[in-house]
């Protein structure tokens, strides 16, 4: 997105989003929030690596990344508001990552058909070094039962998008046709916590009240 602002807006420059998410960035604009994307160069599995080994849950480890992300650009930009975010999928303890091919995907999806997960959603806002805001929401997401002949198909049909998402699916498209139930914001499934950020950004007065 460009550096322009717009009346709702009371920064002198845009938010930085440090996420090179899809998801994020539509969600922002949706908001008419200005922003800008520079993904921040953390290691996830290395900053994760410690915690797991430490017994920290997945809701845990989200907030953390959030936090690593927003601090790896917040001291190249001191001046600026940086956003932070990161989602976690759990399920019954055992926490998945991205999948990295089709059969580790349709593994996950096997695991998590007929049955509810977590996906914890946590966003930092910092500014220099101060952490100015932090949440993490989850989302109840309820898979109903599927079949190999309906696994197959939709691998098929997602392609390499079933590689992009923990749990290999995106609502927004073909993997809603997963679901029997889903308990949560909208926008908590997508990753970033609009709610409590726009009341942040509200408060703080980088938002029209």
């Amino acid at each position: 997105m460009s550096e322009s602002v717009n009346a709702f807006w009371g920064e002198p420059k845009p938010l930085i989003l440090a996420s090179k998410s899809r998801a994020r960035a539509a969600l922002l604009q949706q908001a008419r929030i200005p922003f800008v994307i520079e993904a921040a160069a953390i290691d996830e599995r290395a900053v994760e690596a410690p915690l797991r080994a430490s017994g920290a849950d997945a809701r845990a480890i989200a907030a953390h990344l959030a936090q690593a992300k927003a601090r790896a650009l917040a001291g190249r930009h001191p001046d600026r508001l940086i956003l932070g975010a990161d989602q976690t999928l759990a399920l019954n303890g055992r926490m998945f990552t991205k999948p990295t091919g089709r059969e580790e995907a349709l593994e996950q999806l096997r695991a998590l058909a007929g049955r509810e997960h977590a996906l914890h959603s946590a966003l930092c806002v910092a500014q220099g070094s101060n952490l100015l805001f932090e949440t993490t929401e989850t989302a109840l997401m309820a898979m109903r039962p599927l079949s190999e002949a309906f696994l197959a198909a939709y691998a098929d049909a997602a392609g390499p998008a079933l590689m992009a998402s923990v749990g290999a699916y995106q609502v927004e498209g073909l993997g809603i046709q997963l679901f029997e139930h889903i308990d949560a914001d909208h926008s908590t499934i997508l990753g970033l916590p609009l709610i409590p950020l726009l009341a942040f950004l509200r408060r703080h007065g980088s938002l029209l009240g």
